[in-house]
């Protein structure tokens, strides 16, 4: 499956399945985010308003891809993969890919203020990849990495109407702010703002998405903005 599959079950669910007409909001993060522009571009009529948070609006390439591609590899790369018919996880593949996982939404200045001895940088990192292995299936991993290999709404922007906060962090590994594809693509769209959350000790990275504080006024804008 991919990102058109997951916004298009979506789509059958609640208009179909609920008979949900119009929704007030769609907002996602990360992933979700890339759902938004998505959902944006198939069903422009289908959301009052659009609020995407951490991502970028062009092909999943570059170093985006790599280290997804890494991550993979090296679930793949574990002989107790087996091909993807494993009788007991692959740990050390699953190691590999939450290792990597853990560096892309870090954030550098938090973790430097938190943890700023040795032995707490690496306890804290060992635990933190070790609670992300337990209960994660190698095969829904491998999936959700590679769902995001057709995502490429950039020759679609236009087709977003929907009003739209798009909102991403200075100090995002995933999205750095180096790259001006939000601010170019805003241009583009009918009625969209971009902000960009300046780098700080309390910013989580690619995380800040997930932290409200940061970014709630920015929908509250929104919200009346679309009244």
């Amino acid at each position: 499956y991919d990102y058109d599959d997951m916004v298009a079950a979506q789509y059958r669910l609640l208009h179909d399945g609920l008979g949900i007409r119009r929704m007030r909001l769609i907002m996602g993060t990360s992933m979700g985010c890339m759902h938004s522009l998505v959902w944006g571009e198939t069903y422009p009529e289908f959301a009052r308003a659009l609020m995407p948070l951490a991502c970028e609006p062009v092909e999943i390439a570059g170093l985006n891809r790599m280290w997804r591609t890494l991550a993979i590899d090296g679930i793949k790369a574990d002989p107790r993969w087996a091909g993807g018919e494993y009788r007991t996880p692959p740990v050390q593949g699953l190691r590999t890919a939450a290792s990597l996982l853990f560096v892309a939404g870090a954030a550098p200045l938090y973790f430097q203020d938190h943890y700023p001895r040795r032995d707490a940088a690496e306890a804290f990192a060992r635990d933190r990849v070790a609670a992300s292995i337990d209960g994660t299936d190698a095969n829904d991993l491998i999936y959700q990495l590679d769902a995001s290999r057709t995502y490429a709404p950039w020759p679609r922007l236009e087709a977003i109407t929907a009003p739209t906060t798009w909102v991403n962090s200075a100090d995002d590994f995933i999205n750095p702010r180096n790259l001006d594809y939000p601010q170019r693509a805003v241009t583009r769209m009918k009625d969209a703002r971009f902000r960009m959350i300046p780098e700080s000790a309390d910013t989580r990275g690619h995380g800040t998405h997930t932290a409200a504080r940061f970014w709630k006024q920015d929908l509250a804008d929104l919200l009346r903005r679309t009244e």
